[in-house]
């Protein structure tokens, strides 16, 4: 088993592992491990932009982008955490475009921003343009633009290395585990410390816009060692994915103003947010389109509507809003070129021609491995930070989107975030000294391992994960009961059961194991599945993305805090709700707190 040695390990090289990565290597000896190659991470899904409050091409303001983050969150966002990703985000962004991101300009010059749900004006009013893109391509220039500074700053990059576990001490942490993909040989990385930024978990689920690799490997293996998950309840389905793969179609698409029609060709939007339509939240819009499908008013009575961004049905609309503005063919193909690439090709559908079908799909994870505001990884309702380990981007919650995350703040969150924990970091270092590594470093891991390598049992991997991505959905998606629930728990730790005693792997070998490693990949979306069900039963109100039909009125009363999950020795999960939600900006102006959300 060979040894490396780095001052500071990130795991995961998207968005925020190559920020941090970024800042950490200005003062400290870095590597960045990841299983895939940098550029393919999942961030460069990211498609209709990065929110910040430049005000470029209308009045805006970072307390405006706090407030929207807080309501767009149902009030269970910690606002300090809101201020601060939207007072850095002005300066985040600029920093991307000197760092050489090619944005997209203003006939001016200035980077040029569009329209996203749940993103206002006036605390609350108009939709304001505030997502500053490239095409519908920023998430790709970013990771591009953040790589290409990490290789100029002497980053050190272990591509093709899958971490299979974290390196605790009594201490803190002493750095990980990880499988050369190529041989399959461990080999131990030693550090001061550790920053996991191993993203989502959307594979959670059946219908998914993540990639085959967002399988939650970072959020599982730090609650193994103890570090709690924290409202895992939270997992947002985005409105719009492409019927029937799942594929994410930006918001960018009603921002440049496609429209949400059912199969009587109503704009349905109107019936369930009045003032914004299909610029409200996407838990808002989500729950729309589940209700006109659960009313038989889906497009052929089938599980999807229409998203049109046709010229002819724009410009009708914008013309009944009253707005000057209009588009054509050629400005969607500029605007939206990935898009309408992705549906030619998947469906041959044109979308400058005809509707695009859409239904929600499993999205993005609000809750995850708890931070403070530096980055650091807390333990327990009082926020004590666990030395030497960091988390940012997805896998983390800071809990600035709350209950549910508004489009554009997943990239600010990753900047923001990811350079704070790499800020942060390089001061760790610099005052603390190296950890030794326990004598059976990496022992664990290499026996769980062997343990799949050698399995013989009944039932294979894709069975077992087919199984638990359709209980999930059915019963732990966009609406829920606790019977539902329930349901899905007990089918989960049946399956998480055969995952341990009855499973069979056919590839035994050491060389690019697919097998072995999406085996074990599956045994970490069964603790996800687990815990997120368990922390869904637990939450008795409707709250954002936690729509419980058997309590459907938000409970401020009861339920103004964060859950916080730990395993237990009996291989269970213990639940507390000790920790509440931080209220800084109600404390002084009054329209920070919570009230009824409408749009």
């Amino acid at each position: 088993m060979q040894t490396h040695q780095y001052d500071a390990v990130i795991v995961g090289a998207g968005g925020a592992g190559l920020m941090a990565a970024l800042y950490a290597s200005r003062g400290v000896k870095v590597a960045v491990i990841s299983k895939l190659y940098p550029t393919r991470s999942h961030t460069g899904a990211a498609q209709g932009g990065i929110g910040a409050a430049l005000g470029n091409l209308e009045e805006d303001h970072p307390e405006w982008h706090a407030f929207d983050t807080v309501k767009g969150g149902d009030y269970l966002s910690d606002q300090d955490a809101a201020l601060r990703l939207a007072e850095e985000a002005v300066s985040a962004v600029i920093e991307l475009e000197h760092l050489g991101l090619p944005f997209d300009r203003t006939p001016d010059g200035r980077i040029s921003q569009r329209r996203f749900g749940g993103h206002t004006s006036g605390f609350g009013g108009q939709p304001v343009r505030r997502a500053c893109h490239a095409a519908d391509r920023t998430g790709h220039m970013i990771l591009q633009t953040l790589y290409q500074q990490c290789i100029k700053n002497d980053v050190m990059f272990f591509d093709e290395y899958h971490v299979i576990d974290l390196i605790r001490t009594a201490n803190g942490v002493a750095g990980v585990v990880a499988v050369n993909i190529d041989d399959g040989e461990l080999h131990v990385f030693h550090s001061k410390a550790v920053l996991f930024a191993t993203g989502g978990w959307g594979r959670v689920w059946e219908i998914t816009s993540n990639a085959l690799t967002l399988t939650g490997d970072g959020t599982a293996l730090t609650y193994r060692r103890g570090v709690p998950m924290q409202d895992m309840e939270f997992f947002q389905f985005h409105p719009t994915g492409l019927y029937p793969m799942g594929i994410l179609i930006t918001e960018a698409v009603r921002g440049e103003g496609g429209v949400l029609l059912n199969d009587r060709g109503e704009r349905f939007m109107e019936r369930y947010a009045p003032s914004i339509k299909d610029l409200a939240s996407r838990d808002v819009v989500a729950r729309a389109i589940y209700l006109e499908v659960r009313e038989g008013r889906g497009i052929k009575g089938k599980r999807y509507v229409h998203l049109d961004v046709t010229p002819e049905t724009v410009n009708r609309y914008l013309a009944e809003a009253g707005e000057s503005r209009r588009i054509t063919a050629e400005y969607v193909e500029e605007k939206l070129p990935d898009i309408l690439d992705f549906t030619r090709t998947y469906l041959g559908v044109d979308p400058v021609k005809e509707p695009m079908p859409v239904q929600p799909t499993a999205h993005y994870g609000m809750g995850g491995i708890p931070t403070d505001l530096e980055g650091r990884v807390i333990m327990d309702a009082q926020r004590t930070p666990l030395p030497g380990l960091y988390a940012a981007g997805e896998c983390a919650c800071v809990s600035v989107h709350g209950a549910n995350r508004l489009g554009t703040n997943s990239l600010t969150d990753l900047i923001v975030f990811g350079r704070a924990a790499g800020k942060h970091m390089v001061e760790y270092c610099a005052n603390t000294g190296l950890e030794s590594l326990p004598d059976d470093a990496g022992h664990e891991a290499e026996a769980g391992l062997e343990h799949i390598r050698q399995s013989s049992g009944s039932r294979k991997p894709y069975q077992i994960r087919s199984e638990m991505q359709q209980v999930m959905m059915d019963h732990v998606s966009v609406f829920r009961t606790a019977e539902g629930i329930q349901d899905a728990l007990d089918k989960v730790r049946t399956l998480k059961d055969q995952w341990q005693n009855d499973l069979s792997i056919d590839d035994r070998g050491k060389r690019f194991n697919s097998d072995l490693l999406e085996a074990w990949e599956l045994g970490c979306m069964l603790d996800i599945a687990e815990v997120t069900a368990v922390s869904a039963l637990a939450r008795e109100e409707s709250r954002g993305a936690h729509s419980r039909e058997d309590f459907p009125k938000r409970d401020d009363e009861k339920w103004m805090v964060h859950t916080l999950a730990y395993p237990t020795n009996d291989g269970g999960v213990r639940l507390n709700h000790d920790k509440k939600v931080d209220m800084t900006l109600a404390e002084k102006d009054p329209r920070f707190k919570p009230k009824e959300r409408v749009y």
